[in-house]
């Protein structure tokens, strides 16, 4: 099926954190607490084949997904006999880590088109010395103000072509693209070196993650951002851009093909404008993702879960689109398309969500709450996002994981009622049945969640009370307990160790430009 070349959605149900550590290449990670959430806006056609997979252990978790898209029209569903385990067992290979495709096809393009890179020791002594270099920070600006590189301007991947020239206008200058540890930095830096900037162009190898190492101090709470880009430097780059995406076969479309696509019902349609988020917000196609450019190379899995889908990128300066479009035709997409419109949808559209057996009547607002909280009557369970749960939550409450709340249900004494809350209530609505079948009081779910506690003024907490492990989330390096540099280091050796691993695997057929 992997190898047939007709569309395909792998996924496995198991929390992130235990996909992270082994799983299928081409899988992506649709955890059973939070399926309904998540899963439609990756899968979205019925009709496209579905393979489940989970430990193979027997809990379940695949069967259990797989009566909730059963509910939901899914007509052509499987779930992988024996799970990971069978598969290993089998002799095949499995990963460690998340965005494992993204962050292979990064060494993949550093080892085979030979990107030129600089140790953080020799750029700081050229930043220390004058000299005429720019250092562009290629990640998103939330990432960017967090921790960045001093003097780094900051320039999300996809927009690099498109403002570099505003930011080093001379050939002489030296060009630097950083991002936290490696992929985005060769992306970002080959990107400038496709298109053909004059400049000497370099990534900075290991990210703020190797400045780090190398005892240098980065900055935080930065605001350097690229200006605007003039009507010549707009017109070199999407020259420069199209080049670059003729030449790896992507094609470009008019808003009638794009409506000639949507109406074909047997192929899957992503449709993705790839801009800065406040453009997108300002007005786009009606239908369209936001999924700025560099991230959709980056965390490509996180957007697209159906193998073989076609992919429409949009971006109205053109350059945007073409040069990530290129960069997904190098993973191996061959059906990907750039389309030059704008639009007047604006916001941000609510995603689209699986229906779940939500009983209304289980509701419980914010008022006949506070009563029961104030007399100590009810039993809370927050089953928000660890990482959500731990910076605050509502006060008394426990944590738990939706899809083992069998198992965290035994260590928490119960009051006269169990509520349970998360972060807008919705996957509270969606659990409550699931737990009334594990306990012998009512269950109820706060209408409008921890958002509608906070809103209201109320005292917020961050004391944890942890009735499950917090498996739900894979932490980036930075944010793991314990020894920050050690994790540094053990991720960006896993980041090199996986060209290799992909090559032994064999599912994935990387290409590279002029190669």
């Amino acid at each position: 099926m992997l190898a047939d070349g007709r569309e395909l959605a792998l996924v496995d149900v198991r929390e992130e954190l235990l996909f992270s550590h082994n799983h299928l290449l081409p899988a992506r990670s649709v955890p059973l607490s939070r399926f309904e959430l998540k899963f439609a806006a990756l899968v979205p056609r019925c009709a496209t084949r579905v393979v489940l997979c989970d430990d193979g252990d027997g809990d379940g978790l695949a069967g259990r997904a797989a009566a909730i898209l059963a509910r939901n029209g899914y007509s052509d569903v499987a779930g992988l006999d024996g799970g990971v385990a069978a598969w290993a067992a089998a002799g095949f290979e499995l990963f460690s880590g998340v965005n494992v495709p993204s962050k292979a096809f990064g060494e993949f393009v550093a080892h085979s088109c030979g990107t030129p890179g600089i140790a953080a020791e020799e750029l700081e002594g050229l930043l220390r010395s004058g000299t005429d270099l720019v250092v562009l920070d290629s990640r998103p600006f939330d990432e960017y103000v967090r921790v960045c590189i001093p003097t780094a301007v900051n320039v999300p991947g996809a927009e690099l072509v498109l403002r570099a020239r505003e930011i080093a206008p001379s050939a002489s200058t030296t060009v630097v693209v950083n991002c936290a540890g490696r992929t985005r930095s060769i992306i970002g830096a080959q990107s400038l070196i496709n298109a053909g900037l004059p400049n000497r162009v370099l990534a900075l190898r290991n990210g703020t993650m190797g400045w780090s190492l190398a005892g240098f101090a980065c900055d935080s709470g930065q605001n350097r951002r690229a200006p605007g880009v003039s009507a010549d430097n707009l017109q070199w780059a999407r020259q420069a851009a199209k080049r670059v995406a003729e030449s790896c076969g992507v094609k470009a479309i008019d808003r009638a093909a794009l409506e000639r696509l949507r109406a074909e019902q047997d192929r899957t349609l992503y449709l993705f404008d790839v801009r800065d988020p406040a453009e997108y917000q300002a007005g786009h196609v009606a239908g369209a993702i936001s999924a700025p450019g560099g991230q959709l190379v980056q965390a490509t899995d996180q957007y697209v879960g159906t193998l073989g889908a076609r992919i429409v990128l949009v971006d109205d300066a053109e350059v945007r689109a073409s040069m990530t479009a290129s960069w997904l035709r190098q993973m191996g997409w061959q059906d990907v398309f750039v389309l030059a419109e704008t639009g007047t949808e604006v916001g941000r559209p609510a995603a689209p969500t699986l229906k779940a057996e939500i009983d209304n009547s289980a509701a419980i607002d914010l008022a006949a709450f506070g009563k029961l909280f104030a007399s100590h009557a009810a039993t809370v369970v927050d089953l928000s996002l660890s990482r959500d749960y731990l910076k605050e939550h509502i006060p008394g409450a426990w944590f738990a994981i939706r899809a083992r709340l069998d198992r965290a249900l035994k260590k928490i004494p119960l009051r006269e009622i169990l509520v349970l809350t998360s972060e807008d209530g919705a996957l509270a609505a969606m659990a409550v049945a699931e737990a009334q079948a594990l306990v012998n009081v009512p269950v109820r779910f706060l209408a409008g969640g921890n958002a509608a506690w906070r809103a209201a003024g109320y005292e917020l907490s961050a004391e944890s009370m942890m009735a499950d492990e917090p498996v739900d989330q894979w932490r980036r390096p930075y944010e793991r307990a314990g020894d920050a540099k050690a994790a540094m280091s053990e991720y960006l050796a896993w980041e090199i160790d996986l060209l290799q691993r992909i090559e032994r695997d064999g599912l994935l057929k990387f290409t590279c430009l002029g190669r």
